[in-house]
């Protein structure tokens, strides 16, 4: 316990906000340093990552004997912004709870996948166990995607927080644009002047009824997918018509639901939202995918992580869904069967976050007895 309070406050203490979120912000290579360093002592190989300069990653492999398996255990090192917190890098223990940015989201997790790639060293495994301690998942995962180059694994858990839950599927997301055109003059010759952000209304209209018409679909662990109106922007001036109003949408998507369904159906959209106003100038185009992600309830490996969590806990855990996305997503479409599992807690992203010291200690037994099974 007190070596897991120890590292998770050590990796809280060292500002990790994600550059790509917060302008300024430290990225990931002081932490990386630190995680790298820390496995050399532990006596573990480690291999840094840097693709993209400044936001590195760091493999840390307990190598096997040879002939087993390989069990993947990815975290991530970045965080989002510290903004409202007090003092949010002073690692803060009341109780169990250990207080601070990234504690929750997801510092404990990378420590108790690394203590347990430690522990699993000493078992004489015949397969390996890789660390992935990952840059940027918080924007867009540019760390996981370069350490998938490099490390093929037959196994893979994401040590995202989950309350101890297994998680076997999560929802994706599809970001889009829809630009609506109109022309712009000045306040007092309307006849010149065509608004644009008066005729994105009747899309935004539109946006609300599909968004109810997805409560018809709904996954057993995930519930319904979701769209809406993220950011709106048009217009220069209080006097002046607006030549322009662009609309920033988030597609919530379900396991089966691509970003061609997606675009589909705002194709449909605008093509009823035209007909009603044969004036309507739109376009939408896409600008990021992610992937939802599942894997089936009675894969070998979540019955194994199942298994795991019982024999640690003595507690049946829930198989479950997430909503948010995550990395498992990539790992999962590289072909290697994939859960996550992680420690609990509260505040991802909030002002407040705090993580259970006990919770990552039974998150790092958990991982030590699957790797006894999968990579024995």
């Amino acid at each position: 316990m007190h070596e897991m309070q120890d590292l998770i406050s050590e990796l809280v203490a060292i500002d990790s906000v994600n550059p790509s979120l917060v302008p300024g912000g430290a990225g990931e290579r002081e932490i990386a340093a630190f995680v790298a360093a820390w496995a050399r002592e532990a006596g573990l190989e480690v291999e840094v990552l840097e693709a993209t300069r400044g936001r590195p990653s760091v493999l840390v492999r307990a190598p096997g004997s040879g002939g087993g398996a390989t069990l993947l255990l990815c975290g991530h090192l970045d965080t989002v912004t510290v903004e409202g917190m007090r003092d949010p890098h002073v690692p803060r223990l009341e109780g169990d709870r250990l207080h601070g940015r990234g504690a929750y989201d997801m510092k404990a997790g990378v420590a108790a996948a690394l203590v347990a790639c430690r522990e699993a060293a000493r078992l004489g495994l015949a397969g390996d166990v890789v660390v992935a301690a990952v840059a940027d998942e918080e924007h867009a995962s540019l760390g996981v995607q370069e350490a998938l180059g490099s490390v093929r694994a037959d196994a893979a858990i994401v040590v995202e927080p989950t309350e101890l839950d297994v998680i076997v599927a999560h929802r994706g997301f599809v970001w889009s644009e829809v630009e609506v055109t109109g022309r712009a003059a000045h306040g007092s010759r309307p006849h010149l002047g065509i608004d644009a952000i008066v005729k994105a209304g009747p899309i935004l209209t539109a946006l609300g009824e599909l968004d109810a018409a997805l409560g018809d679909r709904t996954h057993p662990l995930l519930g319904r997918g979701s769209i809406h109106a993220s950011l709106i922007r048009g217009g220069e001036e209080l006097s002046s018509y607006p030549a322009q109003c662009v609309l920033s949408l988030e597609r919530r998507t379900l396991p089966g639901e691509t970003a061609a369904v997606v675009e589909a159906e705002l194709r449909a959209l605008l093509d009823r939202c035209r007909a009603a106003d044969p004036g309507l100038v739109a376009e939408q185009r896409t600008l990021l995918v992610r992937e939802p992600f599942e894997v089936a309830a009675d894969a070998p490996i979540v019955g194994v992580v199942r298994e795991a969590v019982i024999a640690t806990t003595g507690a049946e855990p829930a198989i479950a869904g997430a909503p948010y996305w995550a990395d498992a997503a990539f790992i999962a479409a590289a072909g290697i069967p994939t859960v996550m599992f992680g420690p609990a807690g509260e505040g991802a992203h909030a002002a407040e976050e705090w993580v259970s010291v006990a919770s990552a200690e039974a998150v790092a037994r958990t991982l030590v007895g699957v790797a006894a099974r999968v990579c024995a």
